[in-house]
């Protein structure tokens, strides 16, 4: 891991120190915003250059941090890398939504996602000599189901897909089997970019997804639900801090 200390970044306004260990990382800035408005104890803004808000402050006596990522891999990539080897951040949640790939997922049940599927280049840009599976960190992965278990929210573990493309082209060629077909629960945008930077530098990484909407049902849940009212698996993060 990089020992060079290059902060303030060109994304992240924080100074070294002014980050906990253990940072929770929403796609959606505004989704940061509430988190450490409505969870954290004495929240401190430490960032928002380009308006990706950031926030440190305690849970259950324990420091931690919340800042959105936006959309897709590069982006979280750029936020990750930077958090974990400029900022020294060792376990990074994603908190983010999905589409529901099965009809056994309904929607705002929790995916803890054990693997991560890449439908883009990511992980490919890491050079590698063969296919790299993205996985979660098996110590914060067991936490959180016992969390939910202990509380009594629907879950389900498994595979995701994180993909490039939000909006699927409107005509594909005929093809064999699909992500479904493989068992792969719900599509997303960031998780395999998230895990694939985290193994490299040896810390842990986790995304806990709530369905959004259903891919296969055609159901959904509007834009504010999805900002606020999403709390388990906000609460269930923060029980890894």
């Amino acid at each position: 891991m990089s020992t060079v200390n290059n902060t303030p970044t060109a994304h992240i306004a924080a100074k070294k120190g002014e980050i906990a260990e253990t940072i929770l990382l929403p796609g959606d800035p505004l989704r940061a915003k509430y988190i450490a408005e409505n969870f954290l104890d004495d929240p401190t803004q430490f960032n928002a250059t380009r308006n990706m808000f950031g926030y440190t402050g305690t849970y259950n006596g324990r420091p931690v941090s919340v800042m959105g990522t936006g959309m897709g891999a590069p982006s979280i990539g750029i936020y990750s890398y930077e958090l974990i080897h400029f900022y020294g951040c060792k376990n990074l949640i994603r908190i983010g939504t999905a589409g529901a790939l099965q009809t056994s997922l309904k929607v705002r049940d929790l995916v803890f996602a054990m693997g991560a599927c890449m439908e883009g280049g990511y992980v490919r840009l890491m050079n590698l000599p063969g296919d790299y599976a993205p996985i979660c960190s098996y110590e914060l992965l067991e936490k959180a189901v016992s969390f939910a278990k202990e509380k009594g929210y629907p879950y389900h573990v498994g595979n995701v897909l994180s993909s490039d493309l939000f909006y699927s082209p409107l005509k594909t060629a005929p093809k064999g089997l699909d992500w479904a077909d493989m068992g792969v629960l719900a599509a997303e945008m960031e998780a395999a970019a998230l895990y694939t930077n985290a193994a490299a530098a040896g810390v842990n990484a986790l995304a806990i997804l709530t369905v959004s909407n259903s891919i296969v049902t055609g159901e959904e849940t509007t834009a504010e639900e999805r900002q606020t009212s999403f709390t388990q698996m906000m609460e269930v993060a923060l029980s890894l801090a």
